[in-house]
Parts: structure tokens; C-alpha cells; sequence
């Protein structure tokens, strides 16, 4: 005979088990279907019987002991329950992640961050390949955390051959990005039978460069020592600067203006970076004009330099001082520099600078920029220095030290970013399609990474109308060389790309701290040493631990 009493006693089980089941599918999902509310409402109706069963049968099972125990017990258990439940509640809903990596790899850099949160169009990422990796997978997973906008899916090309062709897909790891009707390859992940991680520097500009209706040029100035565009053995040229640059979109060219006496109408900005020499009057006529109709120009110049650009500077309010800056505070000589690097950590509220917070970065040999205010032009400084700095007008003392009759003490700037506002009647729109110049669409061949699928681009014809002028001048050049730019300690590199972003861009602009590389720590071992760490670990050790316990054997027997 089946004890229907002493199973109603254990009835309080099922129903405990079928309410907290309800109760946290419904939390958690944030779904209160039938199935769930059912549960829980069975699961309270069951111990409501339970509870009528045991005061009508039980006398003075309360007072008894074992009954005590039993409910201290059961309430323990479902208040431990209750608020594992809740904890686990709470992570889902408001979780937060912490990177403990040395540069924050596993967390999208804020320049990530912010393009994709600027997405006003869906982009979708297509991942072609038949194992999708867990790597990728989060990756991607941080990017759509910050835009519904952002989409991606990986896709078994053996499976969807129709897709493929689509994309013309060429082999396993191929990496789209769709936007609106364009598809431009990001990366492949399969180089030589080696697998690799998706990049996030390689898909956030590739994110970039396709949101763009036309191609933008950048010219660097040459012909006065300024430095040269591929790479050098000491590490003194802009190579990385350009790479970078055609990274993410732009095209990049070099301007002779001995050579071509104006400066293409399609110029986006023009960088000055390194020049030694004087400019001749035709060249600061021709920079002027290009400022008087809307241009933006670069300017990185160092101290003890003439160059000339007095007239043009004078209409920017911008006044030169060849004096060095020098750094006392002792943070230059701590990080390997001397007195004459100084190491910047104040920025100006702007766009090129807001995301920067107290980070450094380091201008060897820099001179101090100073304004003048003038009408229609608006100045913010870039780049300040601290109050244990100033600038040492004798260079060739043996003995670095101020004196306050020839030296200035800081702070001072030695970065500003500055706009001047056009006269009506020289805003006007320009037409880059009327003027043979040669910065027009061509595929380069030797770029590994293809544009964007070719459209119908109508808006290309026409650029932007212009209604102000950009300059951008800091006193040194050399912060922005390959030695420097790609550090990942420093800013430097930042600071030119957003400066040059700046200048170049018609509107609002997404300026950020891009995406750090991930340091190689792989230790590269010689068959000397790997046999040597082989033998150890599978002869040495082991055989060790054998001598060992025999020794022991032999002296407990």
C-alpha cells in the first residue's frame, strides 16, 4: 500500500522546483509566456497544499525539533537560491566586462567604439569560413554591443555557394564588409596555411573607408628637406604616417609646387612636415590662395627653421618662436629621453584631442606656438605643456638652465588647431571632376585590400561647399616619424591621424584613440633549447621523481 501521507509530507519539493523554475525563466528572459507563469503558479498552489496538509495533520509538528532543523534548513536553501538567482539575474542584465590585458585588447579602443556608435545605416560583416572562432565570434560581439546598426554572420561557402559568388569570395577567411549597396574585403584570415585573427584595426577602418561617398586626397608637400614618404633605415620617415592614411581611405600623394605652381583643386589638406629650406614667394602665394578658398594645411615645424610662411601665418594670428622647449619636471629622462623631449599630458578640449585624457606623447626638440588674435579666426590649443617647463633660447650652453632675462617659463602651446571663417563670396562649391588632376579613382595594383565595389557615385562630382579654412601647426616634426608614430605608450601617432582627419573633413569627424596591436610575446626558441626543455619534461623530471620515491620506499622498508 502506497503511504499517500508520508509522500504529502515531501510534497514542498516540486513545488519549490517548479516556482523558482517560473519565477527566474521569466526574470531572466524578461518573457512571462504561459509556460512560465504557469510554472510558477503551480508551483505556489503545491506548496499551499503542502502547507494545509501538514497543520491539519501533523500536531505539533512544529514544535518538533527535527521540524525546526528541516525549516532552517529549506529556508537557507532557498534564500542561498534566491539570491544566486538574483546575482546571476543582474549579471545578464547589467553586465560589464574588465580587460586585464596590457593594452586593453579584448575592449574596442574608443575610436572603435565611436564609429560604430555613429553608424546610421546597417553594416553587416561577413565572415566566410566553415570553423568560426571564439576569438572572432567576441570580437564581433563588442562591436554590436554598441550599435543595433552593426551585423555580422559567419557563412560555410561550401554551404552557401551562391553568397560566395556574391562576394566573390577567392578562399576560406575571406572577411566582407555590406554597406548600403557597396562589399569591400577587411582581411583574409587564411595567409599560407596560417590562420589569424580577425583585426579590429583592419575592420574599423575598413568600417570607415566604406561609409565614405568619395575618395579624399592628401598631398605632403616636398622640395625643402621635408621628410620622405617611405620608409629609412633610422626611422625618419612618414611611411607609417601614409600606410595609415591609405588605411583608411585616403589617397595619398607628394606636391612639388616648384614643379606645379597650384595646388590641385581636389586637395583635401596639404601637410608641411619637415622642411629645412625657405619657400619661395610662388609657393606661400600659392598655399595662401589655397587657404583663401577654403584649404586646410598642416603645418609641423621645428625650431631655429625659417621658412618663409610669415605672410601666411600672420593671417592665421600665428606667431613662431625659435626657442626650445625644455622639460624639467624629470618625465622625459625616466622613460629614456632627455631634457630637450618634452612629454605632453594636457590637451585642448577639441575634437583631436578629447579622448586623450592624460595620456603622453613626446616631441623631440619642439618649439613653443603663440597667437595673436585676429578677426574671423578661432584658435584652441592642442598641445600644452606644464608649468616646470620653458623655453631655452641659448641651445649651444653645455649647461641647460633658466635664466629669466633671455628664457620664457611655461606653460605654453605647442599644438593649435585653428579655423577661419570665409567671405561669401569665396565659399563656393567646387567641382574636382572638372579639373584633370591626379587624384582621380584609379585601383592601385599593388594594394592587398580592394575599395569598395564600384557605384553609381553622383556625389563624388560634387564637393562639399566650404564655408571655413583649417590649420593645424605644431612646433615639432619629427613626433609624427616612423620611430614614433606607431609607439603604442606615446599618442603621437593619433595625434597626426586625427589632425589630418580634421583638416580633411567636411563636417563632424569620429576622432578617437585607434585600436592597439597585440604585443608579440612568443618566445622563439633555437633546437638546441627545445630538445634541452623536451628532455627535462619527459625524461629528466619524471626520472627524477622515480629516484625519489625509490629512496623513500627503501628507507620506510
Amino acid at each position: 500500500m502506497i503511504n499517500f501521507r508520508r509522500l504529502f509530507r515531501y510534497l514542498f519539493i516540486p513545488g519549490i522546483i517548479l516556482a523558482i523554475a517560473g519565477l527566474f525563466a521569466g526574470l531572466i528572459t524578461q518573457v512571462w509566456s504561459p509556460l512560465y507563469v504557469g510554472l510558477l503558479v503551480a508551483g505556489i498552489i503545491i506548496l499551499v497544499i503542502w502547507l494545509g496538509f501538514i497543520f491539519v495533520t501533523a500536531q505539533g509538528f512544529w514544535k518538533r525539533r527535527s521540524t525546526q532543523i528541516s525549516t532552517n534548513a529549506i529556508v537557507a536553501t532557498l534564500s542561498l537560491i534566491a539570491i544566486l538567482g538574483m546575482v546571476n539575474f543582474l549579471a545578464i542584465r547589467y553586465s560589464n566586462r574588465i580587460d586585464f590585458t596590457e593594452n586593453q585588447l579584448l575592449t574596442l579602443s574608443p575610436q572603435s567604439q565611436e564609429i560604430v556608435k555613429n553608424l546610421r545605416e546597417p553594416l553587416k560583416v561577413w565572415v566566410f569560413d566553415k570553423d568560426s572562432s571564439q576569438i572572432d565570434r567576441e570580437l564581433l560581439e563588442n562591436y554590436r554591443r554598441y550599435s543595433s546598426n552593426f551585423a555580422f554572420e559567419f557563412v560555410d561557402p561550401d554551404l552557401k555557394p551562391g553568397l560566395a559568388e556574391q562576394f566573390k569570395v577567392k578562399s576560406l577567411g575571406d572577411v566582407f564588409i555590406e554597406y548600403k549597396d557597396r562589399k569591400q574585403l577587411v582581411q583574409k584570415l587564411i595567409n599560407y596555411q596560417q590562420k589569424e585573427p580577425l583585426s579590429e584595426i583592419k575592420l574599423t577602418n575598413a568600417i570607415e573607408k566604406i561609409q565614405r561617398d568619395r575618395i579624399q586626397t592628401i598631398y605632403f608637400l616636398q622640395g625643402h628637406g621635408e621628410y620622405s614618404l617611405t620608409a629609412s633605415e633610422e626611422g625618419s620617415g612618414l611611411s607609417l604616417a601614409v600606410s595609415n592614411l591609405e588605411e583608411k581611405g585616403y589617397k595619398v600623394e607628394p606636391l612639388n609646387l616648384i614643379e606645379r605652381s597650384t595646388i590641385p583643386e581636389d586637395a583635401s589638406a596639404i601637410v608641411i612636415a619637415g622642411a629645412k629650406r625657405k619657400f619661395f614667394e610662388p609657393e606661400v602665394k600659392a598655399l595662401k590662395d589655397y587657404s583663401d578658398r577654403g584649404g586646410s594645411i598642416f603645418l609641423a615645424i621645428d625650431p631655429n627653421t625659417n621658412l618663409g610662411l610669415e605672410s601666411l601665418l600672420k593671417e592665421w594670428g600665428i606667431q613662431l618662436d625659435q626657442r626650445a622647449i625644455i622639460d624639467a619636471s624629470g618625465t622625459g629622462e625616466r622613460i629614456g629621453y632627455g631634457p630637450a623631449t618634452p612629454i605632453i599630458t594636457n590637451y585642448g578640449k577639441h575634437p583631436i584631442t578629447r579622448d586623450f585624457n592624460n595620456e603622453y606623447s613626446l616631441f623631440p626638440f619642439a618649439r613653443p606656438i603663440g597667437t595673436v588674435k585676429v578677426e574671423g579666426v578661432t584658435a584652441v590649443a592642442l598641445l600644452i605643456t606644464n608649468d616646470r617647463m620653458w623655453a631655452e633660447s641659448d641651445l649651444k650652453s653645455e649647461q641647460i638652465k633658466f635664466d629669466a632675462t633671455q628664457d620664457i617659463p611655461g606653460p605654453f602651446d605647442l599644438g593649435i588647431a585653428l579655423t577661419r571663417k570665409l567671405p561669401e563670396s569665396t565659399s563656393k562649391t567646387s567641382n574636382p571632376s572638372s579639373t584633370k588632376s591626379s587624384s582621380q579613382e584609379t585601383q592601385n595594383p599593388t594594394e592587398s585590400i580592394p575599395p569598395p565595389s564600384p557605384v553609381d557615385r553622383e556625389e563624388n562630382k560634387i564637393k562639399p561647399k566650404k564655408t571655413e579654412s583649417r590649420m593645424v601647426i605644431i612646433g615639432n616634426s619629427a613626433f609624427a616619424t616612423d620611430s614614433l608614430f606607431q609607439d603604442p605608450r606615446i599618442l603621437n601617432g593619433d595625434i597626426f591621424l586625427n589632425s589630418v582627419q580634421w583638416l580633411a573633413s567636411d563636417g563632424e569627424q569620429t576622432l578617437s584613440i585607434r585600436p592597439k596591436e597585440p604585443k608579440n610575446r612568443r618566445i622563439n626558441l633555437t633546437p638546441f633549447q627545445s630538445g634541452t626543455i623536451e628532455s627535462m619534461s619527459l625524461v629528466i623530471m619524471p626520472l627524477f621523481g622515480l629516484i625519489l620515491a625509490g629512496i623513500t620506499w627503501w628507507r620506510r622498508r
